[in-house]
């Protein structure tokens, strides 16, 4: 039957434009988009809600609402969250019978726990209901802390509740009726993408930091924090052309702008994708 599908806006954001572009030289991005007076451009934290098959499943729960005066600061971070986008269409938390994050960044995977209301020194599920699906290596490497960053991979989401939640798995799969999760190595080594049919027959996929904005679909736009950067760039292409190919609906997830979109191949460059704006279907 597929899933009826739901962009939830959980959040803007910034991170530094030059470091989102990897090698891109400014002279060359600035032609995208102007980056504010600290050099940085806008993010959007996107989340999908997804309900078929009898279940409620959120797709990355992004940043939360843990952050402090200073971190706010330093990422320009919206006084909004998931648990706010839920409120607002009267979605309980609770209700919510799996989580899917595509790897376990603060900003995608933060959300997966909230202040507890009467000891701000303490956390607790965002959504106790639910299992939370994710590689193992992801896991494994977050709970090492492998990253290029050292403060992505953060102790206050994941804890062991999160540990005990958690449903670790390896490689394509698929993980619940009718929704896959897909490899996607590059930006980590354990990222995911998922994959699903909405209700309306219409293949689509969640796309996670391999092509985080509508900017990022060229060869060439690999980000800084990327731990393989020459396998991003493959997987990216690789998932541009079967999108052109098999007619996906591809949702970026950090896209600021309108987040959904079809692949058609570049007219004007040779092995080059571009993007259309599409709805969700």
């Amino acid at each position: 039957m597929g899933y009826t599908c739901r962009l939830l806006r959980s959040g803007g954001f910034k991170l530094d434009a030059g470091c989102m572009f990897g090698l891109i030289p400014r002279v060359v991005w600035t032609r995208w988009l102007e980056p504010d007076s600290e050099n940085r451009m806008n993010i959007q934290q996107n989340t999908l809600l997804l309900e078929g098959e009898g279940r409620r499943v959120l797709i990355e729960p992004g940043v939360g609402d843990k952050f402090g005066p200073k971190e706010r600061g330093i990422y320009a971070l919206e006084e909004r969250s998931v648990h706010d986008a839920l409120h607002e269409i009267d979605c309980d938390p609770e209700s919510i019978d799996a989580v899917i994050v595509t790897h376990l960044h603060f900003d995608h995977a933060g959300g997966l726990t909230k202040l507890h209301p009467d000891n701000h020194e303490r956390t607790q599920l965002s959504f106790p209901n639910a299992e939370i699906i994710v590689q193992r290596r992801e896991w494994e490497d977050a709970i090492a802390n492998k990253s290029t960053m050292n403060k992505t991979y953060l102790a206050n989401h994941l804890t062991d509740a999160v540990a005990e939640h958690a449903r670790l798995v390896d490689g394509d799969e698929e993980v619940l009726p009718g929704l896959r999760v897909v490899e996607c190595p590059g930006h980590t080594w354990g990222q995911q993408a998922v994959m699903f049919e909405t209700a309306s027959g219409v293949p689509t996929v969640f796309v996670p930091d391999v092509m985080p904005t509508r900017y990022h679909c060229r060869s060439t736009t690999n980000l800084s924090y990327d731990v393989e950067p020459y396998t991003s760039m493959v997987q990216r292409m690789r998932m541009l052309e079967l999108a052109s190919d098999n007619g996906w609906t591809l949702v970026l997830d950090h896209e600021p702008g309108h987040p959904v979109f079809k692949v058609k191949p570049d007219a004007k460059r040779a092995g080059e994708f571009v993007l259309e704006e599409t709805a969700l279907a």
